[in-house]
């Protein structure tokens, strides 16, 4: 009877990996945010697919970091949501559209 419980429970943590969600998934997770670049003044909207965690706290160290590096100063991030709300912003967004 051993065996036979711990070759069952084996043959279930094997499979439980079948049972979770696709990671990638659920793990899209996006932010829409303003920058700005000074002399000459410029401001441009974007969106940005996040990497580093689905919140505003962590979306703005990840975006301060990533457009920094073109030289652009984050002012804001409006908002953070899945792919589900993606549509309509390419638009708005232009240039920027999961450009970093």
């Amino acid at each position: 009877m051993k065996i036979r419980i711990s070759h069952t429970l084996s043959a279930a943590l094997l499979a439980m990996p079948l049972m979770l969600p696709n990671a990638a998934a659920a793990a899209e997770c996006y932010a829409d945010y303003k920058a700005k670049k000074d002399a000459p003044l410029r401001l441009h909207y974007g969106v940005v697919a996040l990497q580093n965690g689905c919140d505003k706290a962590s979306a703005k160290q990840e975006i301060a970091t990533r457009i920094g590096q073109d030289g652009w100063t984050l002012l804001n991030v409006l908002s953070v949501f899945d792919s589900s709300d993606l549509e309509g912003k390419e638009a708005s967004a232009g240039q920027f559209y999961l450009r970093y």
